[in-house]
């Protein structure tokens, strides 16, 4: 019996299926931070540059190109296309494989089972694309010439050739310790995706009880504002996760046995410590338009994509 079911499972996270809505999300995902890649950038730059202000986000892009050209608002561009391509692949594959073999055991879908499905994905997300996200953090600041010389970053070292070439010495400078840096920041951001999930299903409770029918413009004004509530929440262990994989923390040379635990509250403490709790907030403005116009393009994507291959593969959704 017990041979069984592990065939059942089996039977069901390898599908088609979950490949289509694999490959869909990866390409959905590209294709969005492609389109808004300079946002990421200026929202990096503000996060891990202590000593760079901007009044709004198109200030935050105007002085990047000031100082140093067009082309600086995609540096690091193909290191991170790389880096979500493998994540949303991974994210993807394991959300809808773990809701199929949910659906092979007879279980009814709901929204607590799809929130647990969405944890475990992002959690295994984090712990497989951790080191790639490290490395593209380090290229993205490679050679830039931070306003604050307490910015050091990964600006100083030798720039990597690519991701492999960066994994391989961080590993070796480092230890291997060192590619799973902010690890801890990470997996406690695997609650953003569920913030957004609740308020979301909340407000569309709200419209449907209001209005007979939910319009495509409701599901987005309510996806835009679920997704902006979530970035506020846990904007400050988003700021501390990009110090922390730039290299800039304090923690980061202090390595203990629970270091991957602690360094993310060290690297909070120290912002509060420098800068208060507006340090926390820093970027944000620019965050909300990046993760926002991202988000929605993604999910545009994916959907049409999905949609098709499934068309052209005669197969359900």
């Amino acid at each position: 019996r017990q041979s069984c079911q592990s065939s059942i499972m089996a039977s069901e996270l390898f599908t088609y299926s979950n490949l289509v809505h694999a490959i869909s999300g990866a390409a959905g995902s590209v294709t969005a931070m492609a389109v808004f890649y300079p946002l990421e950038t200026a929202r990096t730059r503000l996060q891990v540059d202590e000593g760079r202000r901007a009044a709004n986000t198109f200030a935050a892009c105007a002085d990047i190109v000031g100082e140093e050209g067009w082309i600086a608002l995609y540096q690091g561009l193909a290191p991170v296309l790389t880096s979500i391509c493998c994540s949303n692949f991974v994210y993807f594959y394991t959300f809808n494989g773990l809701k199929a073999t949910l659906r092979s055991r007879g279980i009814k879908a709901s929204a607590l089972k799809d929130l647990l499905m969405a944890s475990l994905a992002g959690i295994v997300n984090v712990i497989t694309t951790t080191p790639m996200w490290v490395v593209n953090m380090r290229m993205k600041l490679q050679g830039v010439k931070f306003k604050s010389h307490t910015s050091t970053a990964a600006s100083g070292h030798e720039p990597y050739t690519g991701i492999l070439d960066g994994l391989v010495r961080v590993a070796r400078e480092e230890g291997v310790e060192g590619l799973w840096s902010s690890v801890g920041a990470s997996l406690m951001l695997v609650s953003n995706p569920s913030i957004q999930f609740m308020i979301y299903e909340s407000l569309k409770r709200i419209f449907q009880r209001r209005y007979k029918t939910v319009s495509a413009f409701h599901i987005f004004l309510i996806g835009a504002l679920s997704k902006a509530v979530a970035t506020v929440a846990t904007y400050p262990l988003q700021v501390a996760q990009a110090r922390l994989r730039a290299g800039m923390s304090q923690s980061s040379s202090r390595r203990t046995q629970w270091h991957v635990f602690t360094e993310t509250f060290v690297c909070l403490q120290e912002i509060l410590r420098n800068h208060g709790v507006s340090g926390l907030y820093k970027g944000l403005e620019v965050k909300l338009w990046q993760t926002v116009l991202t988000a929605a393009l993604m999910f545009l994507c994916y959907e049409k994509i999905a949609k098709f291959v499934f068309l052209i593969m005669g197969m359900e959704k």
